[in-house]
């Protein structure tokens, strides 16, 4: 029997112009910050570009320039006026799609069929559908009034489209922003500034600095600020509320998680592998809401673990670039430590590893996606949130005992469940402390649907009409 495989389709760099430097974007114009840093590529360690480093004045200029803009044009703007500028900016990324969806694979390292055809198409329907509700607040219930000067903090894993989940509500709400990127992924939100002057954005409207903890940290304690809205870890989630308690500022919070993927006896074996794979390995596991522990009934669990293998062992590792690859490359080094040394946990605490059969590039930050079976709840791969291509393998016997097992974690943002009942799903869901669960399906998003958790994933909701609430004055 022949043995076929993908010829490589690499997806061209020449579409981008990637500039050697890049500046803050302040009050519509690029400028030089306190210092520089490197953004790299994770995949080769090939510096693509040098990035100013935004100080404390860099940021107390971005938030005034946010501040003048909102009281003398963004916020005494008619929402059909906002909205034309929103609808602008979203016909600007679907026009710039592929150009985005290159940097995006480049800069952070995610495989370009998920940068192409996931990410950068919801930034676009993210803006066209704040767009719509920018003249029809009074209809949202939260009142019309915004808040003022918007702070936003974003993670690394899903770069732009984190920017249009905090930056489309808010300005539809009459509000403006000074946002930060993070420091391992700058580069499309700099490219994002260029598509605000293309659409002739108001100088101010949107201010984009660049840096690292320090940078935020002076966003967050800048008095001019309004409001907060955070993407990334618990820890930081946990100091920025110490931060801002007492403040009047309002604040969003959107942390880790810690999903159960719950696979009944009924399920539809393949479809659910398929949505275990997507749910852990879909952006490298660099996902909050990833599907990392697997509770699958002991009666299948065999079977499951069987066709997950077969499944896993197909995977294509390699060159984020290329349209054939599914695995990319971790997108730090930093990141690569933390999931080995919690991998190396979970040997140490008797857990039973395997990794897909892959080659891993000389170069580059590289995880093979990996499987732990014999997991126990007081394992810490079962209770840490890894952040990478790892999954942990539970059994249960009853429903009960499943709804218990995925309810024992800190984290609430989201879980799936695989059954061919319609009655099983609804009781489940219906028990399950998670701000989004999914059934037969995982990490699906849409811009009308809310997104959010509970308990240490934190709070606040973002996406859909609940996500105006947290930029208006109600």
């Amino acid at each position: 029997m022949a043995i076929f495989d993908y010829a490589p389709a690499p997806e061209s760099r020449a579409i981008l112009n990637l500039k050697p430097s890049y500046g803050l974007f302040i009050n519509g114009s690029f400028s030089d910050g306190a210092d520089t840093f490197k953004s790299i590529s994770p995949a080769s360690e090939e510096v693509l570009a040098e990035v100013a480093l935004a100080g404390e004045a860099d940021v107390d200029r971005a938030v005034t320039a946010a501040r003048t803009a909102f009281e003398k044009v963004w916020g005494p703007m008619p929402g059909a006026e906002r909205a034309k500028y929103l609808y602008r900016i979203a016909r600007i990324i679907a026009e710039r799609s592929r150009e985005l969806a290159v940097l995006e694979s480049l800069d952070n390292g995610k495989p370009i069929r998920e940068s192409r055809d996931v990410d950068i198409p919801l930034v676009a329907a993210h803006f066209f559908y704040y767009a719509g509700w920018a003249d029809k607040l009074s209809y949202a219930g939260y009142g019309t009034k915004p808040l003022g000067v918007a702070g936003q903090i974003i993670p690394w894993n899903f770069p732009l489209l984190m920017l249009a989940w905090k930056i489309a509500p808010a300005l539809a709400a009459g509000n403006t922003v000074v946002l930060k990127p993070a420091e391992t992924t700058p580069l499309t939100a700099l490219l994002f500034a260029e598509i605000c002057q293309q659409a002739e954005l108001p100088p101010g409207v949107v201010n984009i600095i660049t840096g690292a903890g320090p940078t935020g940290v002076a966003l967050v304690n800048h008095p001019g600020v309004d409001k907060i809205a955070f993407t990334g870890s618990t820890e930081v989630g946990r100091l920025i509320a110490k931060s801002v308690a007492g403040t009047g500022k309002r604040l969003t919070l959107e942390l880790g998680g810690k999903a159960a993927n719950i696979v009944f006896d009924d399920a539809a074996i393949d479809q659910a592998v398929e949505g275990i794979v997507n749910g852990i390995f879909f952006n490298q596991g660099h996902v909050c809401c990833a599907g990392s522990r697997l509770l699958v009934q002991e009666s299948v669990a065999d079977e499951v673990l069987t066709s997950l293998k077969r499944r896993m062992a197909t995977l294509r590792m390699g060159d984020p670039l290329d349209k054939n690859t599914d695995i990319g490359a971790i997108n730090s080094a930093e990141q690569l430590g933390r999931i080995r040394e919690l991998t190396d946990v979970g040997d140490a605490e008797g857990a039973e590893r395997w990794s897909a059969p892959c080659e891993l590039p000389a170069k580059g930050f590289w995880f093979a996606p990996t499987i732990f079976t014999g997991v126990s709840q007081a394992h810490r791969i079962a209770r840490e949130e890894i952040f990478g291509p790892v999954l942990s393998v539970l059994t249960f016997r009853t429903p009960a005992e499943a709804v218990e097992k995925a309810n024992n974690t800190p984290y609430g943002l989201s879980a799936g469940i695989w059954t061919e009942k319609g009655s099983r799903i609804l009781q489940i869901a219906d028990q399950l402390r998670a701000g989004v669960v999914w059934a037969n399906t995982f990490n699906k998003f849409d811009p009308t649907s809310p997104f959010g958790g509970y308990k240490e994933s934190g709070y606040g909701r973002e996406g859909g009409r609940h996500g105006l609430e947290a930029y208006l004055a109600h």
